[in-house]
């Protein structure tokens, strides 16, 4: 069964743009990998200030992305962030049902 997820990362700041914006291209990758869909655009953020510091970092690129996967799904895309140097934090949330037909995001509820 295809569940709505969202997905935040956070890219340390101290890398080059354009190597944080690879990081937008390898997840929608993972994701579409294993089958998975990406609702509409990546939002990137771009570079923001961190209220307080996270790792000794004032600074980093935030990307939110709206998928479809089946359940278990993005399990290794989690490890692999949770591993990665360049991601300081990521949060990766299961949408609840009547959210994602808000959102516009079709989940069959068979």
């Amino acid at each position: 069964m295809m569940r709505a997820y969202e997905l935040m990362v956070i890219i340390d700041g101290d890398v080059e743009d354009p190597k944080a914006q690879s990081w937008m291209k390898f997840i929608t990758d993972e994701i579409t990998k294993v089958e998975g869909s990406i609702h509409g655009k990546p939002d990137w953020w771009g570079k923001r200030p961190f209220a307080y510091l996270i790792n000794k970092k004032e600074a980093g690129y935030y990307l939110v992305v709206e998928c479809l996967a089946n359940g278990g799904a993005l399990d290794e895309l989690e490890r692999q962030l949770r591993l990665a140097d360049d991601i300081v934090r990521h949060k990766l949330i299961r949408l609840p049902d009547a959210e994602a037909e808000r959102r516009g995001m079709v989940v069959s509820a068979a």
